[in-house]
């Protein structure tokens, strides 16, 4: 299989909200039921196992509608964009910490209302801070594994910590999170390149435009952000890249989900410091990571799901690693996550690698072309429709998608709290339209 790591143009938020009417109906209508039992059992399936399921089926829906009806902003995200810091903080604070049967605390679940546009992989496991606001470390296996089994718990995990005597707090009984696994996809992730770009490009035109690409700034400058150079080293075999995390004056609703708090329900009295009644949703997702890895890894902690909606099995002792590892792994990971400075809207600058590939661009997809961010926030495009068609001169979105495509409305300098603002990033503004030609041709061979 050949595996790109592309954004994705995946309408996200309609498929949540169409899952959740779809089984909705399920548990409404009784023919439906009826014949969705049949699919699932097969056969003739007795009135016993029909309770069973619809048991189940209800239970499901009753956590999955929550968080749907309490997450989907009426502005969509549209193609290509989603507000998964919001959806991960709802997932983990609003369905795993409250009270059984199904764990939900209603008001942890808030308008998931500052989407950004997907990132590309290729450079992920190089890159020396990975999401947006940069505030994941990167550079070891473990700093891998908690990068990643944070957004598990905030996607589709059956997870649910648990009061323990000889813990404190029990973070993997009920965890369906696969450690392993995801350590072998980080594995191939390391091994996934740029793609090529599928055009011609004018060697002569792009070598000029590697000049400019390294000019200092403010002429061009942009390898003082987005070049190639050593980052930090944190442990791991593998060397990363330098992603400085910098405000330039983009849209700021994403910087600010990280101070937003949360009751912190069956945590609260617990944890490693110890949680009060409210902590913000950033602390309480990055006290969760760790302290799984931990338990996991280090402690030899039994793993388990758990039965749907009960408390968690008595465990045995669990067989802990040497103090050795435990300390460097403590090491590695007290620095994980790191929630930036209040009133700080910075985010990362990125490797340019496969940049050509990547539309729409900055941090929430407000801009749909590299031409367009050489042009200042008041030249660029104030809506385009999103989809898959490409502009190679231009590199990125079409101006012309297929008809009804999702149109994106953006918004100026003027609201660069509204999520959806083209503001910032205004370098190479000032470049001659011959070097800005130049300065493509160059982006397209990344």
């Amino acid at each position: 299989y050949r595996i790109d790591g592309g954004p994705a143009f995946a309408d996200f938020q309609r498929f949540l909200a169409d899952l959740d009417r779809a089984v909705g109906a399920l548990t409404t209508r009784p023919a439906a039921f009826r014949r969705f039992a049949a699919a699932v059992l097969g056969g003739n399936p007795s009135e016993a196992d029909l309770a069973d399921l619809r048991s189940k089926v209800d239970h499901w829906y009753r956590r999955y509608h929550a968080i749907v009806s309490g997450s989907l902003p009426k502005s969509q995200w549209g193609p290509a964009r989603l507000d998964a810091i919001a959806m991960i903080f709802n997932r983990v604070t609003g369905l795993d910490l409250g009270p059984p049967p199904d764990f939900i605390i209603a008001e942890n679940i808030r308008p998931a209302d500052a989407p950004a546009r997907y990132p590309f992989l290729w450079n992920a496991s190089r890159q020396d801070y990975t999401q947006w606001p940069g505030f994941a470390q990167n550079g070891s296996d473990l700093l891998a594994l908690a990068r990643n089994l944070g957004e598990v718990f905030g996607v589709f995990a059956t997870f649910h910590p648990q009061p323990d005597t000889k813990l404190n707090l029990n973070t993997v009984a009920i965890n369906s999170a696969n450690f392993e696994g995801l350590s072998k996809l980080e594995e191939l992730i390391k091994k996934i390149g740029p793609p090529q770009f599928p055009g011609p490009i004018d060697a002569a035109l792009a070598t000029r435009g590697e000049e400019i690409f390294n000019w200092p700034a403010p002429r061009g400058g942009c390898v003082e952000c987005h070049g190639v150079r050593p980052g930090a080293w944190r442990g791991g075999s593998q060397s990363t890249w330098a992603t400085p995390i910098l405000d330039v004056g983009t849209d700021t609703r994403e910087i600010r989900l990280l101070d937003r708090t949360a009751k912190t329900g069956v945590l609260a009295g617990r944890g490693v410091p110890t949680f009060g009644e409210e902590s913000t949703a950033f602390k309480i997702l990055s006290n969760l990571v760790v302290g799984s890895i931990i338990q996991k890894v280090f402690l030899k902690v039994p793993q388990g799901t758990g039965p749907m909606g009960a408390e968690a099995a008595a465990q045995p002792d669990p067989e802990p690693a040497s103090h050795a590892a435990r300390a460097a792994a403590d090491a590695q990971l007290s620095g994980a996550f790191n929630a930036p400075a209040a009133g700080e809207a910075k985010y990362a600058a990125r490797v340019l690698q496969g940049i050509w590939a990547a539309a729409p661009y900055l941090h929430n997809g407000s801009v749909p072309t590299l031409a367009d961010l050489l042009e200042p926030a008041t030249g660029r495009p104030a809506s385009f429709a999103v989809g898959p068609k490409y502009d190679l001169d231009v590199v990125g979105l079409s101006r012309r998608q297929a008809p009804g495509s999702f149109v994106l409305k953006t918004t100026d300098c003027s609201d660069r709290n509204s999520g959806n603002s083209r503001c910032g990033h205004e370098f190479g503004t000032s470049l001659k339209p011959e070097e800005k030609r130049a300065l493509l041709e160059y982006l397209k061979k990344l």
